[in-house]
């Protein structure tokens, strides 16, 4: 597949709402491949299409556990959460830019899955972390407009 360019803050496409996948089609199969092979490229735990210039509503993640790898979600939506951690992110889009931030310590996310299957995800602590991070960027929403304490930003 290809390594695509990552979109960076200040880039306008980062700040628009994705839209809908109304079918999986051979094009998102692959965005969702090139997503993976870009997220683990940057030494990533999650990426979603606004990041690499697609207003799509599709996210890649792979929170390094071995009992999850890599999932590749359409159209995924926060359905239930509860209780709240604060933990450390970072963004590939804000390079060198560390905060904590305040999230859910657990979601229910459904989503399809590349085969078009609604599938449902009950995610707790770091994953839940990283589905929510992903998740906003489908929103506009950047994690330094919610971090709690600027940890380090290097220019």
């Amino acid at each position: 597949m290809a390594i695509r360019n990552i979109r960076t803050e200040g880039d306008p496409i980062l700040r628009k709402k994705s839209k809908i996948v109304p079918e999986v089609t051979d094009r998102i199969k692959v965005l969702l491949d090139d997503m993976a092979d870009t997220m683990y490229h940057a030494d990533g735990v999650g990426l979603a299409a606004p990041q690499v210039g697609i207003l799509k509503r599709v996210i890649v993640v792979d929170p390094r556990e071995e009992e999850i790898g890599l999932v590749k979600l359409i159209n995924p939506e926060i359905i239930e959460e509860d209780g709240e951690q604060v933990g450390v992110e970072g963004c590939l889009s804000i390079p060198n830019f560390t905060a904590t931030v305040k999230r859910p310590e657990y979601v229910k996310v459904k989503y399809l899955d590349e085969e078009g299957n609604e599938k449902i995800w009950d995610a707790h602590g770091f994953p839940a972390e990283v589905l929510c991070h992903e998740i906003d960027h489908l929103d506009g929403i950047l994690f330094r407009d919610k971090y709690v304490e600027e940890l380090e930003y290097n220019d």
